[in-house]
């Protein structure tokens, strides 16, 4: 890596730091990724997160070594509607995987090493009887035995380990209040501890980097009615993922009881951890909270919403007249964000395909809205979109906003710089300062 880019590196990841310092973030890693080759890269990077003062849970499942280790035993795996039915014999084998998993998951994390990610890292690792367990009982006459599920976080407990700087590790295990123990899902467990926790966000790992749509593009974001969508389509096509599709449906289940983002990256992609979380673009699945607000591309019946909104900056001079007809012409072109039926904020993206550019225009936001970044939300989205068509460069005209748009990394250019129809339409009176962001 050369100097610059690793200097770059630092400077955009800053932002990031700052707001996820003192955040808690529930980590799941399943058997897959305790399988693979990047397990340790994981854990270095889940001891970077620590070290940047975030508060981490740690959750691991073993299905697949659980499966290896009864088949070794000569026991013939049982399930139920996908959950697996735990006899004594069973339970014996699966208290030996995850105490071994377990050793494991510590003895890389204790790990101290020169010249690794965990030199002088000294991190404190605590296990402990955090969650109480209870029976999943009989269901269609059938007896689960020692398959349980969570019946209580031990939450106070959790939050006094993770302010005295440790980690928590947790694994698929749970005691009940009678002495026993039960099989549970790591799903189920990281979703409990994060609800009950409060904390910021769930990850977890699955083959590829998050969800494809139908084309295989990487979808960025979802909402948990969308999330829900999207499992249906891939259950129908045959391509649901076991373990993408329990985290999945944990992460909705997490997101409708207050979690407000649950991130679903690879564990194949080495650095996938940090590139979703301190870089704008991010690199996985996000499942969000609903909200009363949504992101959505404009239709013609929107047309005097966006009038509305942007009429009086355009009296005011800060925006170039619009016609109705116009405006009819370019809809298509515009991404609104929409709250209880109400256009609260709009911008477009016209496309100069000659020179592989974009135009990101006519951001507007109303003024009693203008305290949530709802403009970032917008430009992020026009950026992604612009990524999507193949742009190399995405720039901006803007008489007023010339700080913001410095702020989200554009620079500032001259007019030799626009793509040749926009530069024939310069208006050299209004004398807008031209930004540029490389994509």
């Amino acid at each position: 890596m050369r100097t610059t880019e690793l200097v770059d590196g630092f400077r955009h990841s800053a932002p990031y730091v700052n707001a996820h310092r003192g955040k808690t973030f529930v980590v799941m890693l399943g058997g897959e990724a305790l399988a693979n080759n990047h397990f340790r890269g994981i854990l270095n990077d889940v001891a970077l997160l620590h070290s940047l003062g975030i508060k981490i849970v740690l959750v691991y499942g073993a299905r697949p070594q659980i499966d290896a280790g009864l088949k070794a035993a000569g026991i013939e795996p049982a399930y139920h509607n996908g959950i697996r039915i735990t006899d004594e014999d069973t339970l014996k084998v699966i208290k030996q995987v995850a105490g071994a998993t377990q050793f494991d998951i510590t003895a890389r994390l204790s790990m101290s090493l020169g010249n690794t990610p965990m030199q002088n890292a000294q991190i404190n690792l605590v296990c402990g009887n955090f969650v109480i367990a209870q029976p999943l009982g009989v269901d269609d006459g059938v007896d689960f035995c020692l398959s349980g599920k969570v019946r209580r976080i031990d939450s106070q407990g959790l939050r006094r380990q993770l302010d005295n700087n440790c980690i928590v590790l947790m694994g698929p295990i749970g005691a009940s209040v009678t002495g026993e123990s039960f099989n549970l899902t790591a799903e189920e467990v990281a979703t409990q501890v994060a609800v009950k926790l409060k904390a910021d966000k769930i990850i977890g790992f699955s083959e590829t980097n998050g969800l494809s749509d139908e084309n295989g593009n990487a979808i960025a974001e979802l909402m948990p009615n969308q999330a829900i969508e999207h499992l249906a389509i891939m259950e129908q096509n045959g391509s649901a993922c076991t373990g993408t599709t329990a985290f999945v449906k944990a992460s909705i289940d997490a997101c409708r009881n207050g979690v407000p983002r649950c991130h679903l990256v690879s564990y194949l992609d080495d650095g996938a951890l940090l590139q979703e979380l301190f870089s704008r673009e991010g690199i996985g699945t996000q499942i969000v909270t609903e909200s009363a607000e949504r992101l959505r591309r404009a239709t013609i019946s929107d047309i005097g919403g966006v009038l509305n909104l942007i009429r009086p900056l355009e009296e005011q001079g800060i925006l170039v007249r619009r016609s109705r007809e116009q405006l009819e012409m370019e809809i298509e072109q515009f991404m609104l964000i929409e709250r209880d039926n109400l256009v609260i904020g709009c911008a477009a993206l016209y496309p100069f395909e000659e020179d592989n550019a974009g135009e990101f225009a006519c951001l507007v936001v109303h003024p009693d809205y203008r305290d949530a970044d709802r403009g970032s939300v917008l430009l992020n989205n026009i950026i992604g979109q612009a990524r999507v068509r193949g742009y190399s460069r995405l720039f901006a005209l803007t008489t007023r906003s010339i700080h913001w748009f410095l702020e989200h990394g554009f620079n500032i250019v001259e007019v030799e710089a626009l793509p040749n129809k926009k530069k024939q339409l310069y208006n050299y009176q209004r004398r807008s300062k031209i930004l540029a962001l490389d994509l």
